[in-house]
């Protein structure tokens, strides 16, 4: 099958898997595993901050991040579309009495700053109390631009508030833009950045911050039962990806934008421009789109069956799979 649902469902390549058999390991509760402190060490320096906890996934180190920020009360300001409202299952507010106030995210990406700012609270008991700012970087495969993210910070800073980045596809980023992971995480105290996504590896995300909240952190992790033993294995298929599996992001990038340009041109369909790995596909009528989706994946294609549906290319997608696609596209739209 060709999978273009997500880049969540790359498989761990050979040599991935042999350096995660050889990993040194030891047990990373007691803090003895040196293959995990030395990757932390390592993602930590390459986003500029002090520390840096591993953690099972994204979802895990966006909630470890809202709970060191925030306690019973607070409030986080966050996009409708953003992973850590919609898509976690409302941890923060479940597990931690944080309060969510979410915002309508812009067609770039980004949330209106002029917005965000009327709706910081005033101390009054009447209130949750404002302490954190969540964004998202890349967002639905939009890269958002660093100079809206400075603003952002300039407006945290005005308020007293923290910024938080989902930066779950940040190296997406990294490589569409040119800058380095440092430069575009430098405003944010903290970034959780996964793993398992277009980097390819079968579990795994990075928290950063400073070494006072990396500590707080580290005590949430252990009590939601996130503490792992010999877990270096994990962190060895990390330590791996960020050496072989960055820079060809942009081979997944290229993908998307010659599956972007052969489908633009296709009947009853719009195609939204495509930045890094996503490719976004309306359909006239939700209808159509299930009828597609069934058709593509009788002949072994699967994807979202969403009227907005995602193509999303990974490392497991080659040059005649987006040729297939594209083939069975026209076929399938030829149909319905």
């Amino acid at each position: 099958m060709i999978d273009l649902r997500s880049d969540t469902v790359t498989l761990p390549t050979a040599a991935m898997r042999a350096v995660m058999a050889a990993a040194p390991v030891g047990d990373d509760v007691f803090g003895d595993d040196p293959t995990i402190n030395a990757l932390q060490q390592r993602v930590a320096q390459l986003a500029g901050k002090e520390a840096a906890l591993i953690a099972s996934s994204g979802t895990q180190t966006n909630l470890l991040a809202l709970l060191s920020h925030c306690q019973r009360g607070d409030e986080y300001l966050v996009g409708q579309e953003y992973h850590t409202y919609r898509y976690e299952a409302g941890g923060a507010a479940v597990l931690g009495g944080i309060v969510p106030q979410p915002f309508e995210v812009e067609a770039d990406g980004t949330l209106n700053l002029a917005t965000v700012e009327k709706r910081i609270k005033p101390d009054d008991p009447h209130f949750p109390i404002t302490k954190l700012l969540s964004l998202e970087n890349t967002h639905t495969g939009r890269v958002i631009p660093q100079d809206y993210m400075l603003k952002a910070r300039r407006l945290c800073d005005k308020h007293g508030l923290k910024l938080h980045l989902d930066g779950a596809r940040i190296f997406n980023a990294c490589v569409a833009t040119g800058k380095s992971l440092s430069d575009l995480v430098e405003p944010f105290d903290s970034v959780s950045i996964c793993f398992s996504k277009g980097l390819g590896t079968p579990i795994g995300s990075v928290l950063v911050g400073s070494k006072k909240f990396i500590q707080r952190a580290h005590r949430w992790r252990k009590m939601l039962g996130g503490g792992m033993r010999q877990a270096g294995i994990i962190a060895a298929a990390m330590d791996h990806a960020l050496d072989h599996h960055v820079e060809r992001l942009a081979e997944d990038h290229m993908r998307a934008q010659q599956l972007h340009d052969a489908l633009s041109g296709l009947p009853n369909i719009s195609v939204e421009p495509a930045q890094t790995n996503m490719v976004y596909v309306n359909f006239e009528s939700l209808e159509q789109a299930q009828k597609v989706s069934d058709y593509l994946r009788d002949n072994g294609i699967l994807t979202a069956r969403s009227q907005r549906m995602r193509l999303v290319t990974h490392l497991n997608i080659r040059d005649e799979d987006v040729d297939t696609a594209v083939h069975l596209f026209k076929q399938a739209l030829q149909l319905v």
